[in-house]
């Protein structure tokens, strides 16, 4: 049973840091490689990708949170960590870990799955 869980998120106010944390058990990936990403979503807007990574350590970001978000990994303990800084109050979004097998594609709608979610809130 594959579970992701979400922590660290919570209220900040601009120009403030947050560091999230996904936790991923129930599943592992055959052979090599696995791709972990982070998403958020905003009140009435459509869930978008933040950053994803793979098992390589390779990154990619939106370009909305590019030199302010860094995604980084743990391998041994399936953790996946989101460090936002200069943050800002259009950032305010939950925030979700999914993950997939390969990172070809950072669409929500590659993603198998997903977290529950944790709330950032910039103010």
């Amino acid at each position: 049973h594959v579970q992701l869980v979400e922590s660290g998120g919570g209220s900040v106010q601009a120009g403030g840091s947050l560091r999230l944390s996904c936790s991923l058990t129930g599943y592992t990936y055959s052979g090599s490689g696995y791709c972990m990403g982070w998403f958020r979503q905003a009140p009435g807007k459509s869930r978008e990708a933040v950053a994803v990574i793979d098992s390589d350590g390779n990154a990619a970001y939106a370009d909305s949170v590019k030199g302010r978000f860094t995604i980084s990994k743990d391998n041994a303990e399936n953790i996946v960590y989101l460090q936002m800084n200069s943050l800002k109050v259009e950032d305010t979004a939950m925030y979700y870990c999914a993950t997939r097998r390969y990172c070809t594609s950072m669409s929500p709608a590659a993603f198998g799955y997903w977290g529950q979610g944790t709330q950032v809130t910039v103010s």
